[in-house]
């Protein structure tokens, strides 16, 4: 978009200006907002126009800027409604002269820019009173006496400057909703957060967000695990009592109803079998009670082929990342067991400098990709869920070794 085109806001202000007639709240809303302004910038002004003056005001710009920033927002938020948030703060590791830029910003507002736009806003105030003048003029004229000089003198005029009055109290508005859109704009460009500090604080609020929603799913997860624990499959298994009672003690049943009883024996059992996989799936108890270390011994413990584990947690684990680890181990084992026609495989877990490293490695075939889709991109996505990585080398022929590095705290 060329410089010479008006931008959507800008046309956006200039209509709803153009549209409201003067006596409007908005219209005096702005006259009151740019008006606000006009002290802040007299400090500047006598400076600038006291020779002997401008060295101490800018001190005292310099030393103030600060408070006087704190003074902008203040009236931008309670006489225009616009929340300025403040601009963010530079580490104490980073360089000396993005702090020089942040504070160059707000100096460059109160030296330069404020005092201009409040040049503007003196001259829209003079403009209101100008036109109420001129607008009552005609009446003024008319209540003096007939043999009154000034009388004489604006025959023919009083009606000219009364409809110059008028035209002024239409055009004000107008001007005053300019002028408060250049200082909101100026204030929101130099008193606030740049593009890089926005930016930075939306990847901050992004990145707590998706770990409180990591942290929630865990949580529900968790909720699941315990509701199915202890309800459906107290229930189930109580069924499957009442059942085997049935079948051993019910001597005297006909063979049709026994058969029934027997499997329907059957199907509860495996249906408990079947729930109780599907508990340890969703988040199994034993990493709650003893820790990732005795949650991936059971997981070993069940695996179809030899597991060589290795375990050395010398750090607290957050229960997420835990979570994630068990998981992680847990779906890369069945991945090995289904494609990589291995006789053994060797998990590592390791916490060193705030990092948690999972290593699984196996002997077989390898060809492992993770942009064909396989379980692979799971891992990554459950890695990267956590701000975790997950890197793979499977040359064809084996070995195939897993990697994933965790944060041991979110």
């Amino acid at each position: 978009m060329s410089s010479s085109t008006p931008s959507p806001t800008w046309r956006r202000a200039l209509v709803r200006s153009l549209r409201r007639p003067p006596w409007s709240p908005e219209a005096w809303r702005d006259a009151r907002f740019i008006a606000a302004g006009i002290p802040l910038a007299l400090p500047v002004w006598g400076a600038v126009t006291t020779s002997s003056l401008l060295f101490p005001v800018l001190a005292v710009v310099l030393v103030c800027t600060h408070w006087l920033t704190a003074v902008q927002r203040g009236r931008l938020r309670v006489l225009h409604g616009v929340e300025v948030p403040p601009p963010g703060v530079p580490a104490s590791g980073r360089l000396r002269r993005l702090r020089l830029v942040l504070g160059w910003r707000q100096i460059a507002y109160h030296l330069l820019v404020g005092p201009a736009l409040a040049a503007g806003a003196l001259a829209v105030v003079y403009l209101w009173g100008v036109a109420l003048v001129l607008t009552t003029l005609y009446a003024w004229v008319w209540m003096l006496p007939l043999e009154a000089e000034l009388r004489s003198r604006l025959a023919g005029l009083d009606v000219v400057l009364t409809g110059i009055g008028v035209l002024l109290l239409v055009v004000t508005p107008w001007l005053a909703t300019l002028a408060a859109w250049l200082e909101v704009r100026s204030a929101q460009v130099l008193l606030g957060p740049n593009r890089a500090e926005k930016l930075e604080r939306r990847v901050e609020e992004i990145a707590e967000s998706r770990a409180g929603l990591v942290d929630a799913v865990d949580a529900e997860r968790r909720r699941i695990e315990r509701d199915l624990h202890d309800g459906a499959q107290q229930r189930l298994t109580s069924l499957a009592m009442n059942l085997g009672l049935a079948r051993r003690t019910l001597k005297d049943c006909p063979p049709d109803a026994m058969q029934v009883i027997t499997a329907a024996h059957e199907e509860a059992q495996a249906a408990i079998d079947e729930l109780r996989d599907l508990v340890r799936g969703l988040h199994p108890a034993v990493l709650e009670d003893r820790g990732l270390d005795a949650a991936l011994s059971g997981i070993a413990a069940r695996a179809p082929l030899p597991v060589r584990l290795d375990v050395d947690l010398a750090e607290r684990i957050a229960p997420t990342v835990e979570a994630v680890a068990y998981f992680t181990v847990s779906e890369a084992l069945t991945n090995v067991a289904k494609h990589a026609r291995a006789s053994v495989v060797d998990v590592s877990v390791r916490t060193a400098g705030g990092r948690l490293r999972l290593v699984v490695s196996d002997d077989g075939v390898g060809g492992a990709d993770a942009s064909r889709g396989t379980g692979l991109t799971g891992l990554r996505k459950r890695a990267a869920s956590v701000d975790g990585t997950l890197s793979v080398l499977s040359p064809l022929g084996g070995p195939t070794t897993i990697t994933v590095e965790l944060p041991c705290v979110l």
